[in-house]
Order: structure tokens, then sequence, then C-alpha cells
């Protein structure tokens, strides 16, 4: 379905018109604002109903109230040995610590996962930083030992 003004031009679908920015941030809708208008004052009295309900055995309100004062936690720190990763082939053998962590019970599959993705971001580093060296040292061999080339 599209739009026609009267000047017959099709405006659905189509960008903003340039320099228009849009709506603003921080900017309300019409909704949120009629919401806040009617709570306005009654948040105390709200939430001293929400813990009454909770007291008296209402499910609904137990869990709004504890997700309130202890929410979930997303994640959790895990501790796993693992040997210490100063070159890239040191990443093969702390990826076998984190597999054999799995294996043992000792952390979870999706724990490990994000282990080795740290461990593949750390090994990138590692191996860009022992790259910027052979480069640096090869450069350094080059300007000493001029060579001629031959045409």
């Amino acid at each position: 379905m599209t739009d026609q003004r009267n000047d017959g031009e099709i405006t659905r679908g189509r960008p903003f018109q340039p320099g228009n920015p849009g709506k603003p941030k921080g900017a309300r809708s019409r909704a949120t604002i009629a919401a806040e208008a009617l709570l306005n004052g009654e948040g105390e009295a709200l939430t001293r109903k929400a813990i009454e309900m909770a007291l008296e055995g209402d499910t609904v309100a137990l869990r709004l109230c504890l997700e309130r004062l202890v929410p979930p936690r997303k994640d959790s720190p895990i501790t796993i040995d693992l040997p210490p990763v100063m070159t890239a082939s040191d990443v093969v053998g702390a990826s076998a610590a984190v597999l054999s962590a799995v294996g043992a019970g000792e952390i979870s599959p999706d724990e490990a996962g994000r282990v080795m993705t740290l461990l593949t971001a750390h090994r990138a580093i590692v191996e860009t930083s022992e790259l910027a060296d052979r480069i640096a040292a090869l450069e350094t061999t080059a300007k000493s030992n001029p060579t001629r080339r031959r045409a």
C-alpha cells in the first residue's frame, strides 16, 4: 500500500528527507507519558500493595518482588587452571585445559565456549604482535645489510 500526497508524489517506504533527524533521543511516546501521569505519586502505594500480596502468597507478586530485590545473574565467574598464553602456540595447551575441564564436569560447555572465544581473540592479538616484531626485525636487517638488486 502506498500513500500519495496531493501533488501525486509517493511517500510511503521512502526515507526521511535530508536534514530531518527523525525522533529525538529520549523522546517518549504518548502512551508512556499517559501511564506516567496516571502512576505519578502512586509508586509507594503500588510497591506496598505488591509486597502485601507477595506476603499473602501471591506467587506472581512474590516473583516480581524477588526479581527487583535480587535480579537473576546473567553470568557468573568460573575458575579454571590455564597455562600462561604468551605465544600463539600456547593456545593449544590452554584449549586442551578447557576441554579437560568440560570433560571433568568442572565447567559447562557454554562456559567453555566463552573461554575458547576469549582464547581465540587473545591468540589473534598475540599473532599480530608476533608478526609486528618479525616485520620490525626484517626491516632492521634490511637496513643494516643492503643488497644490490639485479636487473
